[in-house]
Parts: structure tokens; sequence; C-alpha cells
């Protein structure tokens, strides 16, 4: 369990990933999903790190859903429905940890807190239903974006980490300091990425949350 940070200046503000910092992620779950419906070699199109064109379409709004179905559909040459893909795409979302939520409560009025997240509109969709199944439960505010001064999510920004570019275009809607910003992540190439965009970096390895990091 290791913990990688650039900070060397006061932080004002951060921005958070979301997958595997806030909500829990299993990749292997989507990969066995689709090698069930007979799609040999997922890690091929899709991994923790790198993505094929056409999941990277995905990720920066260039397709649609139902575009991106069809692709596939084609690209494995299966004849799958548009729910088979869906679900077994959305197996690697699991759960928003209470704890990390209410934590994430208290850290909003600490810090301005910003989300930055590689997403497409399918995984939206599905996160934004766990997260409002959940929210009640705990006495929260149903609309998932409340929690930040403002979320950024690669297929509505049209740029993805870890392109520096994609980091300057949310430190520029936001009126952001670079050097009083921190970015937190579980990928280490958003992290490099982040520290070449000028940004304090925070990369969460191994077993740390977001509850070990004392902010």
């Amino acid at each position: 369990m290791r913990l990688f940070c650039s900070m060397v200046t006061p932080v004002k503000n951060i921005i958070f990933d979301l997958g595997g910092v806030l909500i829990n992620l299993n990749y292997q779950l989507t990969r066995k999903a689709f090698e069930n419906l007979g799609v040999q070699d997922f890690d091929a199109f899709y991994t923790q790190h790198a993505a094929n064109p056409l999941f990277e379409n995905l990720e920066v709004g260039a397709i649609e859903p139902e575009a991106f179905y069809e692709a596939l559909r084609e690209a494995t040459g299966l004849t799958l429905s548009n729910s088979q893909i869906e679900t077994a795409w959305n197996a690697m979302l699991l759960d928003f940890p209470a704890e990390r939520l209410e934590w994430l409560s208290q850290i909003k009025n600490k810090y301005n807190i910003y989300l930055f997240s590689n997403t497409n509109a399918i995984h939206y969709n599905a996160f934004i239903h766990i997260y409002r199944q959940l929210a009640p439960q705990l006495g929260l505010n149903t609309q998932f974006e409340h929690f930040f001064k403002k979320a950024y999510y690669s297929h509505t920004l049209g740029q993805r980490k870890p392109e520096v570019a994609a980091f300057e275009a949310v430190i520029r809607d936001a009126n952001l300091d670079p050097a009083q910003t921190l970015f937190i992540d579980d990928t280490l190439s958003n992290i490099e990425g982040a520290q070449k965009a000028g940004l304090q970096t925070l990369f969460l390895s191994g077993d740390l949350t977001v509850l070990d990091l004392g902010l």
C-alpha cells in the first residue's frame, strides 16, 4: 500500500477522479461478461489503462451509444442486442461506499472540489442510477453533482485523460490555479498527464482510499 503525492504548496482546490476513487470498479467483471457473450480477447478492446479507438470515441462523445453498439457488433462479428452489450459494459460499476460519500460531504466544506472522469453516456446513466438509489438512505441530495463545484466528464468535454489538453480545458473552465489544485486518481498515466498540466497530484495505489488521505 503506497501513496504517491506531489503536493508542495497549500491546496485550495481538489479534482477527483470517479472510478476507483469514489465509486468501486471491477474491470474483470466487464471482461468476463463480454467473454460470456462470446467476445474473444476483450482486453484488446478495453482495459483500465488503454482503449481502442471505438471505446475512445465513446468516451469523448464522438459516437452515440447506438452507434457504439452497432460498431461493436461489427467488430466482434456477434449478434448481440443493445441490452446485452449495455449490461456487460456496465458490469464493472459496483457501488459508492457510504463512508466515501459522507466524507465527500465534509471535504467540500474545506476545499473547492471538482470531478474529472473518463466516462461515457452509458456508464454515466448507470452510475447516476446507482447513486440515486443510495442517496436517500444516507440523507444525501439525490443529485450526484451537488458534491462538486462542477463535474467534468470526458464524453461531454470532448477530451479524455491523460491528455494534457484535457486537464488544461478543465483548468481554464473552472478558472483554477494549477499550483493550488490537487488532482487525485488511481491511474498512473492520468497522474502523469496532470503533472504536465501543472497540477499537484496524488496517486491512489493498492488498497488506499480517499479516507486514508488525511485531507
